[in-house]
């Protein structure tokens, strides 16, 4: 089977949507005008700098399994391995450079991980090379001078989340051991290495999941706060998306197809994605009331609603709300008693959702002016939310892989 095969349709879907968007293209010019004009071998050198490279003499198990994974995934590009000191378990793959593709591991996880768990970390970053998912420059992006419109900030997220699911395929296709990707996956979520305290138990980190799942089927429930405004999965979600990989006719010839694979991640990923926009439940309801109450509130906060806001709210409801009907004065007397009716209906995950889209008409004019980010805290604060996710949201930060 060719590696392109076992690829995330959701993640190759956006990210050919991403590559045609105006605000990417132009990003990805300025980059590669900016590499022109630096000298080759930047990244090399960075590396040889603050890391220690891996010699094939120095760590010929590691230097083993990247042989492995780079003749099942049929990569043909040279590899170097380099190790850095962190006490946080981490790997990263960085964009290729004169040829060759540099993997990144932190000394905490190569002593603590297995072989097999190891493995699938190293067929995890290769993903992200096989898979071209450098094209899309992210953190560019999203941290840039100039912020992204709302549905382009929200394409990236969730097309980087999608994005880890193909690159847990292809670790996992290089581990074919779901039990030890599935650990690997435990020991990075929880921090636990050692089994003398804590025994791993598949079944039960699975269940997680489930518990995520409201009792009124309001999706989203029980979400860490992070998961809202993150580019990576939930672990429990992406085991459970690679659970139904390994039951696939992808891993084995009696599994179901890739259509029907699909579908079931996509279930799966819709936890942290739930569509109050759209839901027909009170929870919904309330929900939507704060955010356009909200929404009038932040963006007349400062010289009045710009047309910059006005755009980025249309993205939320297109031609079905019309903000200039809306008034904001009755708006703003209506906000607490909204704010009170979502705190009381809706999960602590959702109330997180809905900061996260206020933070999007906060920096419609890129920059959040205090009197806008003084109305996001009061909102966040009734919803017993702290700061520091507000904070968070606005800033839009992306971690490394």
């Amino acid at each position: 089977m060719n590696a392109a095969d076992i690829r995330c349709d959701s993640d190759l879907q956006l990210y050919n949507k991403l590559l045609q968007d105006p605000t990417v293209q132009k990003v990805r010019q300025q980059i590669e005008r900016m590499e022109e004009k630096q000298a080759g071998g930047a990244t090399r050198r960075h590396l040889l700098a603050t890391s220690v490279r891996l010699s094939r003499s120095m760590a010929p198990s590691l230097h083993g399994m990247a042989d492995h994974c780079v003749e099942r995934l049929g990569i043909s590009t040279p590899l170097e391995l380099y190790a850095f000191s962190s006490p946080q378990f981490n790997a990263a793959c960085f964009k290729p450079e004169d040829g060759r593709v540099f993997i990144m591991f932190s000394s905490s996880l190569l002593e603590a991980f297995t072989d097999q768990e190891l493995l699938f970390v190293m067929g995890h970053e290769l993903g992200h090379h096989l898979y071209q998912h450098h094209d899309i420059p992210i953190g560019y992006i999203l941290k840039g001078q100039q912020r992204p419109q709302a549905n382009l900030a929200l394409n990236l997220f969730a097309w980087s989340r999608y994005a880890e699911v193909s690159a847990d395929r292809a670790g996992a296709f290089c581990a074919e051991d779901l039990q030890s990707v599935a650990r690997a996956l435990f020991r990075l979520a929880s921090g636990v290495t050692s089994e003398k305290v804590v025994q791993f138990n598949l079944s039960e980190f699975l269940e997680q999941v489930d518990d995520m799942v409201a009792v009124d089927a309001e999706p989203g429930q029980g979400a860490p706060m992070q998961d809202w405004f993150s580019t990576h999965p939930f672990s429990p979600l992406r085991v459970k998306a690679l659970k139904h990989f390994h039951e696939s006719q992808l891993m084995h010839a009696d599994g179901y197809d890739k259509a029907e694979l699909e579908h079931q991640v996509h279930r799966v990923m819709q936890l942290m994605e739930p569509d109050y926009m759209q839901g027909k439940t009170n929870t919904a309801k309330a929900m939507r009331g704060l955010f356009i109450a909200g929404a009038i509130a932040v963006a007349n906060a400062h010289n009045g609603i710009s047309e910059e806001e006005k755009q980025v709210f249309k993205t939320f409801f297109d031609d079905e709300l019309d903000i200039d009907k809306l008034d904001p004065e009755r708006l703003q007397e209506l906000l607490p008693k909204r704010i009170e009716d979502t705190k009381r209906l809706a999960s602590r995950a959702q109330c997180m959702q809905i900061m996260r889209d206020l933070c999007l008409i906060a920096r419609a004019e890129d920059t959040i002016v205090e009197p806008e980010l003084g109305i996001l805290r009061d909102i966040a604060t009734g919803l017993d939310l702290e700061e520091s996710f507000v904070l968070q949201c606005a800033e839009l930060s992306e971690p490394l892989d």
